[in-house]
């Protein structure tokens, strides 16, 4: 059998074409290796977001070539968000490189690692809309949880952001192929999906002539063996009234929801051409706790944009207290080449948006800390994860933590719990981002 390694890089989009990749390398029976020494090839699936996710994927490359150079790896295919954005470069500056493909290509891996095998040198960048929306995943997420991608591409045109140019516009998975995914997943063991896109909120736009989201909800839920549905990536201008009904009476759709607003301030978010101002954002979170009073809601932030002076910082500052975030990540604008916002005037400095960074975070922090205080008392359901047999403890997640990105609860108890299992925890103490709990059925 042909061993092929896989190390996938950036966003869960990305994630979810990797898990594509392996499935249809596994259908063709290649050995999916767990690590790199002795594999025929290895692919590196890239990111291409922002200036550290690039650097992260040329070193990740780099490493392959040295290994390829010692002989441990045979040959190196590139996919991914930075192939799409750089296919030349890659192509002639790495020639260790053997292939470089773009994410339409991804259905045709088991062939292109072939072709290499065989010696060709392969450059093969098809049409954007070739990427398969659905089909069979090879998980690389523990069983018990899963993303579920929706739709590829973005048709929003943020100034600061290249994805339409990497992924094109916004393309919808059709519905009854989601649904169908969705019962594999359950089947294979899946209990919590977590639903994603680049806007998950425009789902169905393009498709469908209108907002399916809530539609799409329904239909999940009623698949066997789906117990928690969280939702990441909602636009606040698309969040409907409809969508929050569905959220509210569904009892499967976590009361929590990822809702990037980006900044606070009207004349930065103009010059991001972000969809909606401060006010829509505000109206927005204001119908999301009128619905959902227990509602967790996450957003992430971007410091140091363009004309962002510092009455526009303090803007957003002080949004950030206002609002009160349950979850909160910042991240200082980084300019990308082919985007409107590259070489705007009024460019801030490195030191300052550092600086403005870390005041975002040390308030979040306050905020958390106090959130999580008044946590303690209660119970909530946990989703177990794993076992310390260190501190003879579980770790788990609430209703309010996502996966990979949130924090967690760690748990004492005198029963026995596998991962994928569900435990009622009562809060008992704090550490800064988790939670410490007992189980209250020990």
């Amino acid at each position: 059998m042909i061993r092929v390694g896989m190390i996938s890089l950036g966003c869960p989009k990305n994630q979810v074409d990797a898990e594509r990749m392996l499935a249809s390398l596994d259908r063709n029976s290649f050995e999916i290796a767990d690590c790199y020494e002795g594999v025929e090839a290895v692919i590196v699936n890239t990111c291409g977001f922002i200036d550290a996710a690039k650097e992260e994927a040329i070193e990740n490359i780099l490493d392959m070539a040295q290994l390829k150079e010692e002989g441990t790896v045979r040959k190196i295919i590139v996919s991914g968000c930075l192939s799409e954005k750089y296919k030349e470069e890659i192509f002639t500056e790495i020639p260790e490189v053997d292939a470089v493909i773009g994410i339409g290509a991804i259905g045709r891996i088991a062939e292109i690692i072939m072709r290499v095998l065989e010696g060709e040198r392969v450059l093969d960048i098809p049409g954007k809309e070739e990427l398969p929306l659905c089909g069979e995943r090879l998980l690389t997420t523990p069983e018990y949880w899963a993303y579920l991608k929706i739709a590829d591409g973005c048709s929003n045109r943020c100034a600061y952001c290249a994805i339409p140019g990497i992924r094109g516009d916004y393309r919808s998975a059709d519905m009854d192929m989601l649904v169908e995914e969705t019962r594999q997943l359950a089947e294979a063991g899946t209990k919590e999906l977590v639903v994603i896109a680049q806007d998950t909120t425009a789902y169905g736009i393009d498709r469908y002539g209108e907002l399916k989201l809530p539609e799409l909800l329904e239909r999940l839920c009623e698949v066997d063996g789906i117990e928690w549905i969280r939702l990441l990536y909602c636009y606040p201008d698309k969040v409907t009234d409809e969508l929050l009904e569905v959220m509210k009476n569904q009892p499967k759709i976590l009361h929590y929801i990822d809702l990037p607003v980006q900044h606070a301030d009207d004349k930065v978010l103009a010059r991001m051409n972000r969809h909606g101002d401060s006010a829509l954002i505000r109206d927005t979170i204001r119908r999301i706790r009128e619905a959902m009073p227990d509602a967790a809601i996450r957003t992430t932030v971007m410091v140091g944009f363009p004309g962002e002076g510092e009455e526009e910082f303090e803007n957003l500052a002080e949004f950030v207290n206002e609002i009160e975030f349950d979850r909160l990540g910042c991240f200082s604008f980084s300019p990308q080449e082919g985007t409107p916002a590259f070489d705007m005037d009024e460019q801030v400095d490195e030191e300052v948006k550092g600086r403005r960074g870390d005041i975002i975070m040390a308030d979040q922090l306050e905020i958390v800390t106090l959130k999580n205080e008044e946590k303690i008392g209660k119970t909530y359901r946990v989703l177990v994860e794993s076992y310390d047999g260190y501190t003879d403890s579980y770790t788990g997640r609430t209703y309010m933590d996502a996966p990979e990105i949130d924090g967690n609860i760690a748990f004492t108890t005198d029963r026995s719990y596998n991962p994928g299992d569900f435990a009622d925890v009562i809060v008992i103490g704090v550490n800064d981002y988790d939670l410490i709990g007992r189980d209250i059925n020990s």
